[in-house]
């Protein structure tokens, strides 16, 4: 069992010392300097000088008001009529335009001396006149600026006279305009983006606060709004959407899991809203498709282990991002009606789709609703043969309905509600006739499902945010209340290694947590950032029932406490330190159970005493970045990750009495990386480089029955990415990007042995071409490439164990194209597979198994039309 050693312990108090001391100090000194301009003053002048008024107010405050007679006009007549204002309305009244040249030190006032300088506001916006948020803003000779999230900017001490002033982002044309600074007055300007291409530099909430993607030391691929829906165009899944853009993210399967889909051969951490849907417990493979393509404002996946989210991220964490309420008419929405089909093999192939979405303000209200209903057709192969039904996509019915309100009672605080339910099951006509692996594939036939429908009968994911920008010393605070509950139905089956006779799982999870978030800036001038600190509270009850009953895995009942903080700074302008510490401080409860019978009459089953299992770990991650060059940007990291994986695949395996001689210890991740990104002229250029190491494993391998069972080994995975993008045209933009991932275990004799291909994914490479031959017509045009990878002999026999059959290359084209009739209509026609090429997919070649040795997609058409209102 693994425990926090004791100068672990010892660093943690040091820390937690040092942060109330240090709390203390600025909360005394800050709070301090806003009760004095806060002070309610009484008092009563008739036609005095401004000089007397200002000695009479800071009299009556308890705090001396200091200036230069020179800097304004000390004898000109004026009153007060004050009874219980507040010290800043007074002097704003008494000062005018001066009121902002105010210095508060302590107990002490001082009116500036003029500078003969300026200040520069404004707002920077994009086409459609939403905020642009992490815009570079600048006047050359001055220091550089970032919009806020409202798209607001602030440039101080700005010499008078007549500058240009740009405003920059990624996929946007720099926009410039020519200003004139007058002394002490500042000028308001406002900038309005046109984006050039698929990228935008956009905020990052992954990591619990919003900041510049270039500010963060790590690997981020975005997905925005637009880039989601020319690929839902051509396949609605968001696995497979994300499978063909993300680079580090094993390919599509074509499937409804996601077996195999792996984050930089580690395990991923899927959330929704910070909503964790993963089932670390009991991986089973459908976290990642769990939400409809239609409610997703943007996704975020922040590669390589983290500390700042807690158990199963392994290999990184995606972050489905929701719509959010917003709009400025009371009610707007968006209607899309679409079908599908496979012209070719038309037959029984044809499916649909219909979603719905309104959004709108009403005073202090705001809110966003909406839904989606799809059924996908029979699918078939290049061939026109139906493809096999093992856990697939073909003859699927989905919904998913989401709602989320939001009330703004102030312009620093707010409160969101948000509900969300997604279903998806297949419901077939068809069942598989087995192929033979490596000769001839599965195919489906008619005939009768025997089992329940497989997929995914309720995901269901509630929360409750308030938020609050203004408390003291600037913090910012975030409380979030959730629910979620999961059900993932396996596919029956006539016979299993793991139990007697024929069955059907099914994995469910409940989850109820609280989320604390709070964050404080610090520093000013040469060294400044901000603190993010507070506590994650989760319970998670995960078991696996078969539906006649039986229990496979009893209840898991998981509870999680775990503290962190997470410090950034930014030093001499340009150089950009995060830091930060989580303590996971997890329980376990199982209570006695007994193994599932292989025989018939109970043979094999296995009584086993139950326990309480306790993890203690801390976890650590600290990462420099350099930004003052757009054309180098490096950036270098290491972090670590925490992971209870496939503990009830280690429990339902028990050949132990009792689950405390069971290894159950977590996993401890440790990630180094090196990065860089490139900005130059009409390019834009990212590399890294990464290794993933941990004492412990959880290899999924082939005991030599077909069973699979965790390999508790230690392990070592490493690759590298890179990506392109080159903004040739203002109506041609280009791309592509390349991953590579290799892993292996070291077992206990000394060999070294290649992970499975449910872990490594073969080289990946994907291509696009955005092209907009008028206003009107866009066309995009994808290429996939999967590559080769041969690590494993075969047996005697000539066949593989499960998970390490050979993979071999392939090719796939996919092509978007819209044309917007009007501000409101637009149609869409998406094309998967355009060639209509012959392929195994990646899955069906590592897996090595007869049954699921399928082909994939022939040709498939998507035809839409969306009417905004």
């Amino acid at each position: 069992m693994q425990t926090v050693i004791s100068y672990q312990k010892n660093i943690s108090a040091f820390l937690l010392i040092i942060a109330i001391f240090l709390s203390t100090f600025f909360v005394n000194t800050v709070w301090a300097q806003e009760n004095v301009l806060t002070k309610p003053i009484t008092l009563q002048l008739t036609n005095v000088t401004l000089a007397e008024a200002l000695s009479a107010v800071g009299k009556e405050a308890g705090a001396p008001i200091s200036y230069s007679s020179s800097q304004f006009d000390t004898q000109r007549r004026v009153s007060i009529a004050a009874s219980g204002t507040p010290l800043s309305e007074v002097l704003a009244e008494l000062l005018g335009k001066d009121f902002n040249k105010l210095l508060v030190e302590g107990n002490r006032i001082t009116i500036q001396a003029s500078s003969g300088k300026g200040k520069v506001t404004g707002t920077v916006q994009t086409a459609d006149g939403k905020p642009a948020a992490y815009v570079t803003v600048g006047i050359q000779g001055y220091r550089n600026t970032r919009t806020d999230e409202q798209g607001h900017f602030s440039l101080e001490g700005v010499e008078a006279g007549a500058h240009q002033l740009n405003a920059s982002a990624v996929g946007y044309s720099t926009a410039t305009q020519e200003i004139t600074v007058a002394p002490d007055q500042t000028a308001d300007i406002t900038f309005t983006l046109q984006q050039t291409g698929q990228l935008s530099e956009v905020i990052v909430t992954a990591s619990r606060v919003q900041e510049s993607i270039d500010e963060v030391p790590s690997s981020v691929t975005i997905l925005n709004a637009a880039q989601i829906e020319q690929q839902a165009n051509i396949n609605n899944s968001i696995s497979e959407i994300l499978g063909f853009t993300v680079p580090g993210l094993g390919p599509s399967t074509n499937k409804a899991t996601n077996s195999g889909q792996t984050l930089r051969g580690r395990s991923v951490l899927v959330l929704i809203d910070g909503i964790p849907q993963s089932t670390p417990l009991m991986n089973g493979s459908r976290d990642i498709r769990s939400i409809d393509p239609a409610i997703i404002e943007r996704v975020e996946i922040i590669k390589g282990a983290t500390s700042i989210y807690g158990n199963g991220s392994g290999g990184g964490i995606i972050n489905y991002i929701t719509k959010k309420p917003d709009g400025d008419k009371k009610i707007s929405g968006q209607t899309t009606l679409g079908t599908n089909g496979q012209p070719g093999h038309l037959a029984n192939t044809m499916g649909y789709r219909i979603s719905q979405v309104l959004h709108g303000t009403i005073d202090q209200f705001s809110y966003v609703a909406g839904g989606s209903y799809n059924y996908n057709g029979v699918f078939k192969d290049a061939e026109g043969n139906v493809l096999a039904q093992d856990d697939g996509l073909s003859q699927t019915y989905s919904y998913n309905i989401f709602a989320k309100a939001a009330y703004q009672f102030n312009a620093s605080s707010n409160l969101t509600l948000s509900y969300s339910t997604f279903h998806s099951l297949q419901e077939t006509d068809y069942i598989n006739q087995s192929g033979v692996y490596g000769e001839r594939p599965s195919i489906g036939i008619k005939g009768e499902y025997p089992g329940d429908p497989a997929g995914t009968p309720q995901n269901h994911n509630a929360f409750l945010t308030y938020r609050n920008e203004a408390l003291p010393l600037n913090t910012f605070l975030e409380l979030t209340g959730y629910y979620q509950r999961f059900l993932s139905t396996n596919r029956y089956v006539e016979r299993a290694n793991g139990w007697y006779g024929p069955g059907q799982t099914q994995i469910s999870s409940k989850k109820k947590g609280v989320r604390l978030n709070l964050s404080t800036p610090w520093g000013n001038g040469i060294v400044k950032g901000n603190v993010v600190y507070g506590v994650d509270l989760l319970g998670d009850v995960t078991s696996q029932p078969l539906l006649d009953g039986r229990i496979y895995i009893p209840n898991m009942d998981m509870t999680n406490f775990a503290p962190y903080a997470q410090l950034k700074a930014d030093i001499a302008e340009y150089l950009i330190f995060k830091g930060g510490i989580r303590y996971e401080n997890a329980t376990v409860k199982i209570a006695d159970f007994n193994t599932l019978a292989t025989g018939p009459n109970g043979e094999g089953s296995i009584p086993v005493t139950g326990a309480t299992l306790s993890y203690n770990a801390t976890i650590f991650n600290a990462g420099l970045r350099y930004t003052k060059f757009d054309a180098f940007n490096p950036f270098v990291s290491f972090s670590q990750g925490f992971g209870l994986n496939e503990l009830g695949r280690i429990v339902r395996s028990a050949e132990e009495s009792t689950l405390t001689q069971l290894q159950t210890d977590p996993i401890i991740t440790n990630n180094y990386e090196v990065g860089v990104s490139s900005r130059f002229s009409l390019l834009h250029l990212t590399a890294a480089y990464y290794i993933s190491t941990s004492k412990l494993g959880a290899n999924l391998v082939d005991r030599g029955d077909g069973y699979m069972v965790p390999q508790r080994a230690p392990e070592r995975v490493y690759g590298y990415e890179l990506t392109a993008d080159a903004y040739l045209l203002p109506n041609l933009t280009v791309g592509a990007t390349y991953a590579y991932v290799e892993g292996k275990a070291e077992l206990e004799n000394g060999t070294k042995q290649y992970l499975t291909g449910s872990r490594i994914a073969p080289p990946k490479a994907t291509a696009y071409v955005y092209y907009a031959p008028v206003d009107r017509l866009n066309l995009q045009l994808f290429w996939v490439y999967t590559g080769d990878r041969d690590r494993f002999n075969p047996l005697d026999n000539g066949t593989y164990r499960s998970s390490e059959g050979p993979t071999k290359a392939v090719n796939l084209f996919n092509l978007n194209a819209s044309y917007r009739f009007s501000q409101a209509l637009r149609a869409s026609l998406g094309v998967e597979n355009l060639f209509n090429n012959a392929y195994f997919p990646y899955y069906s070649q590592y897996s090595a198994l007869n049954e699921q040795y399928y082909m994939g997609n022939g040709a498939k058409t998507s035809l839409s039309i969306s009417y905004s209102f």
